[in-house]
């Protein structure tokens, strides 16, 4: 065991449940120099922003100051002037799925400290300040949903969820082949799961079972990437694009987009993504947490390395530096064979 209690945890959240809108806030500048004061009375202005009963206001997150009308300001406070404006993306998400979260952990003894969408967890694992800065989209492709978050002069501008994930090509697969999605069609996926034809040097037949207990038959790799895999993952990616071009921040985003999520293991993923959207795609793979490199070196594990991230972030807890791998280590390796039973 890692030898430590938790008592309270930072909980990652996804669904098409999820809404992100830019909201503005102005203030006077009261005694003619920012203080903290105006800067929280400005977000207390943008946050103050009408949304249905069934909504819960989960992150309220300023992308930039404007200062007398100067824009571009990111740490307003000790700056002369007399109208302070704040420009901040807010994430709502329903109450019921945030309240049935806080019940689960509260029923484990466990105090939810906060809820944090899983593409900006992920953000705090994968992505670069210089990437923020230039302009980057992080697209988390999970099992359900695929999270995307736009980051331009160093902070959130746009956030949406799709609804297609890594599920949909495992029930492609089910459906195609006529065969029990789980465990058989998901092993098929994890096992030959390829995003281009064109990849695969060496074609293999595959035993697939039969749903209603018939004989086993076989097909090929070729047909299950060609016939059944590749184009799910066009329209994956085709929906991607278009989300990132109605978001208007398509000509901004210079360094490109990063891929992260457990979807994205998928043999081919990266060349796919550069031959379907055309721009410039890396691997989000998690850093920032010395000697776990080789246990959480994956992206599937960006949203929980970026929940620990977060945490220690918000904790402003300089002791707790996360490099010490027995401890910390032991846990996440823990956490990482937990999760494999559901891979």
């Amino acid at each position: 065991m890692a030898g430590c209690e938790i008592t309270s945890v930072h909980a990652g959240i996804s669904g098409t449940h999820l809404k992100g809108f830019n909201s503005p806030g102005i203030v006077t500048i009261r005694h003619g120099v920012v203080r903290e004061t105006d800067v929280r009375r400005a977000q207390e202005q943008a946050r103050a922003v009408d949304i249905q009963n069934d909504r819960r206001l989960i992150h309220v997150l300023p992308s930039e100051f404007v200062i007398d009308r100067h824009e571009g300001v990111k740490d307003p406070v000790g700056m002369r002037g007399v109208r302070l404006e704040v420009n901040c993306h807010i994430i709502t998400a329903l109450k019921t799925l945030t309240d049935n979260i806080i019940k689960c952990a509260n029923e484990a003894g466990l105090h939810v400290t906060n809820v944090v969408p899983a593409s900006l967890a992920s953000s705090e694992a994968v992505l670069s300040e210089d990437e923020k800065e230039l302009g980057v989209a992080l697209v988390d492709i999970g099992g359900g949903t695929t999270d995307i978050a736009i980051f331009v002069e160093g902070s959130i501008k746009h956030s949406a969820v799709v609804p297609i994930g890594g599920a949909n090509i495992t029930s492609d697969i089910a459906i195609g082949l006529r065969t029990p999605p789980q465990p058989s069609a998901e092993h098929i996926k994890t096992m030959y799961g390829c995003a281009l034809s064109d990849l695969i040097e060496e074609d293999t037949e595959i035993e697939v079972q039969i749903v209603g207990g018939h004989r086993p038959t076989f097909v090929s790799q070729r047909f299950l990437v060609e016939r059944i895999i590749e184009p799910r993952i066009q329209e994956i990616f085709e929906q991607i694009y278009h989300t990132i071009v109605s978001s208007g921040y398509q000509e901004l985003i210079a360094s490109g987009i990063v891929l992260t999520g457990g979807t994205v293991n998928m043999p081919g993923m990266l060349e796919a993504a550069e031959r379907f959207l055309d721009i410039p795609v890396r691997l989000g793979i998690p850093h920032g947490i010395g000697g776990l490199t080789n246990i959480v070196q994956s992206p599937i594990y960006a949203a929980g390395v970026g929940l620990v991230i977060h945490a220690n972030r918000l904790r402003k807890h300089p002791a707790f530096k996360l490099r010490d791998e027995h401890l910390l280590g032991r846990f996440v390796k823990r956490f990482q064979d937990w999760l494999g039973d559901f891979l």
